[in-house]
C-alpha cells in the first residue's frame, strides 16, 4: 500500500491518540494565553480595580497606559 505524504498525515491525525494529544496541547496553550492576559491585567489601573475586562479591552487599555507612561517620561 503506497500512500501519499498527505494521506499518511491525514490518517495519523484521525487517530484518537493524536486527537487527545492535540487537545491537551491546545488546552495548555489556551491556559498559558489566559494566564498572560491575567498577568497583564494586574498591571493596568482601572476603577474599580477588579472590573472584568475582555481581552481586547485589556490590550487597548495596555496601549493607552503605555502611551501615558511614555508621555510622563517625556515631560
Amino acid at each position: 500500500q503506497h500512500l501519499s505524504r498527505e494521506e499518511r498525515r491525514r490518517r495519523r491525525r484521525a487517530t484518537a491518540k493524536y486527537r487527545t494529544a492535540h487537545a491537551t496541547r491546545e488546552r495548555i496553550r489556551v491556559e498559558a494565553f489566559n494566564m498572560a492576559f491575567a498577568e497583564l491585567r494586574k498591571l493596568l489601573p482601572t476603577l474599580p480595580p477588579d472590573k472584568k475586562l475582555s481581552k481586547i479591552e485589556i490590550l487597548r487599555l495596555a496601549i493607552c497606559y503605555i502611551s501615558y507612561l511614555n508621555h510622563v517620561l517625556d515631560v
